[in-house]
């Protein structure tokens, strides 16, 4: 399989506010195949999103315009959906029932992020 395929048919949830980072992982991931739902920036979309739609992994901001997303992350790991968080905070601010919930840490490569998240979904397939 070459780089440009690895995530073929792979849905994507990146739900991201900050505007560029966002676009940047959406052209990074839509490169190496994956299908793309969103991005969402908003707390209200992304809990619609998680609730109507079909995808194979989440990629989640810890915070949204000041609202935390453990909520989102609580309901992606009861439909056992795998996700990642992308985030600034440090890494002691992410509850304990969320350690086994890889974090990637702002800023970061693209191209780590992309490999883990085409590990996750072969993992879902």
């Amino acid at each position: 399989m070459s780089s440009d395929d690895r995530l073929k048919g792979c849905r994507v949830l990146i739900v991201e506010d900050e505007y560029f980072l966002a676009y940047d992982l959406e052209q990074a991931f839509e490169a190496h195949g994956a299908i793309v739902v969103g991005p969402v920036a908003q707390f209200d979309e992304a809990c619609d999103q998680v609730d109507r739609d079909d995808f194979d992994v989440a990629i989640l901001d810890l915070n949204l315009h000041d609202e935390k997303t453990y909520p989102i992350a609580d309901e992606l790991m009861r439909q056992k959906i795998p996700l990642v968080f992308c985030t600034g905070y440090d890494a002691k601010a992410i509850p304990e029932r969320f350690a086994h919930v890889r974090v990637w840490h702002k800023p970061f490569e693209p191209r780590g992020l992309i490999e883990h998240v085409a590990q996750l979904c072969q993992c879902g397939s």
